[in-house]
């Protein structure tokens, strides 16, 4: 090895830099897959979440629609009787 400029122990310097640099490239390939299945499942979440937060909104109106009837009609009923007495 000598002959090309670099020693045994130069090379095995840097065999182990690449060896290395191959595990952390390989690691952060993990962390990124692991992200981007938790990002999935977080959108995931969030889209039943949006559907289930406007399921609750549309009975939540309905209901407050009824209410809304059914007092109208209180007062008109007590409006009724009140012409009544005059």
């Amino acid at each position: 090895m000598s002959e090309s400029g670099i020693s045994f122990d130069e090379f095995q310097a840097l065999e182990q830099k690449v060896l290395r640099a191959v595990e952390i490239v390989k690691r952060e390939r993990e962390a990124r897959a692991a992200a981007e299945a938790e990002v999935e499942k977080l959108r995931a979440q969030l889209a039943a979440q949006s559907q289930q937060t406007e399921s609750q909104v549309t009975t939540l109106n309905a209901t407050l629609t009824q209410e809304r009837e059914a007092i109208r009609q209180r007062i008109e009923g007590m409006l009724s009787q009140m012409d009544e007495l005059l």
